[in-house]
C-alpha cells in the first residue's frame, strides 16, 4: 500500500524546515547548527545503481520535533528508537533521483535492521516533473484505462506539507518488497522535502555527530501534547 496524507504538515510547520535549509546551507559541521549538509546518499547495491543530484541535510533529532511526533502518531511507534536521521532534501530544477529501492543491502543491516517504512513530505508545490512515481505499481484510475503501461504507473505529485508513506520491506520478516522500485522524476522547479525511514529494531544514528533519539523526547511529547494526539 501507497499512502497520502494532505495537510500533514501546516504552513507554520513547512515555514521552520524550509528556513532550517537556509540558515543551515553550506553547513558541514554540527556545532551550534540543526542540521549538517551533504551530497544526498545513495546505497551501493546491485539492486539500485541508481543517480541522484541533489542536496541533503542531515537534522538532529530535537530539531525536527514536530515532524517526529506526527510520525510516531502516524505510523503508531512507541518511542523514537527505530528512526533514521531526519533529512531534508533539495532537488533545484534538472535534478533527480533515478530507479532506486529504500532496502537496506544486506551488507548493512546491522544497525536497526531493513527500512520497514518510507515517510516524506512534501514542503511545496511543484507544478512540472518533481513526482515520486512507482515503476510497478499502477494509478487506481488506470484499471479501467487504455494508456500505455508507463503512462498508467503510480504518481504522487508534490503538494506542499502532503505526506507520502509506503513500506519497503515487510514488517514480518524483514523481507525487500520489490513492488516498491521508484524515483523522483527530474524537477522543472525548485523542490523540497523532509524525509525519514524506520527500522526494524533500534537504530543509531552516524551523522551529525552526536545525533541521539532520546534528545527529542521532551520537545515530541510536547508536540504531542499541542497538537491534542497523546
Amino acid at each position: 500500500p501507497v499512502f497520502c496524507v494532505d495537510n500533514f504538515f501546516s504552513d507554520s510547520d513547512i515555514e521552520d524546515y524550509v528556513s532550517m535549509i537556509e540558515s543551515n546551507e553550506g553547513s558541514s559541521s554540527a556545532e551550534n547548527k540543526d542540521a549538517v549538509q551533504m551530497s544526498s546518499p545513495t546505497f551501493s547495491s546491485s539492486l539500485s545503481l541508481s543517480r541522484r543530484t541533489s542536496t541533503t541535510w542531515f537534522c538532529k533529532y530535537k530539531s525536527v520535533a514536530t515532524l517526529l511526533a506526527k510520525a510516531q502518531r502516524l505510523l503508531n511507534l512507541d518511542d523514537l528508537k527505530q528512526i533514521e536521521e531526519p533529512q531534508l532534501v533539495r532537488y533545484l530544477t534538472g535534478q533527480e533521483f533515478s530507479w532506486h529501492y529504500d532496502e537496506i543491502p544486506p551488507n548493512q543491516l546491522s544497525n536497526g535492521g531493513q527500512r520497514l517504512a518510507t515517510l516524506l513530505v512534501y514542503l511545496n508545490d511543484v507544478d512540472a516533473g518533481g513526482g515520486t512515481i512507482f515503476r510497478d505499481l499502477k494509478s487506481p484510475i488506470s484499471k479501467s484505462s487504455k494508456r500505455n503501461d508507463d503512462h498508467n504507473q503510480l504518481t504522487v505529485r508534490p503538494k506542499r506539507g502532503r505526506a507520502l508513506i509506503f513500506f519497503p520491506a515487510y514488517k514480518k520478516d524483514g523481507t525487500p518488497d520489490q513492488r516498491t522500485l521508484h524515483k523522483g522524476e527530474v524537477a522543472q522547479d525548485k523542490k523540497i522535502i523532509a524525509q525519514l525511514w524506520i527500522h526494524e529494531r533500534e537504530y543509531k544514528a552516524a551523522v551529525p555527530e552526536g545525533n541521539f533519539q532520546s534528545e527529542a523526547v521532551d520537545g515530541v511529547n510536547k508536540e504531542l501534547s499541542r497538537l491534542g494526539l497523546q
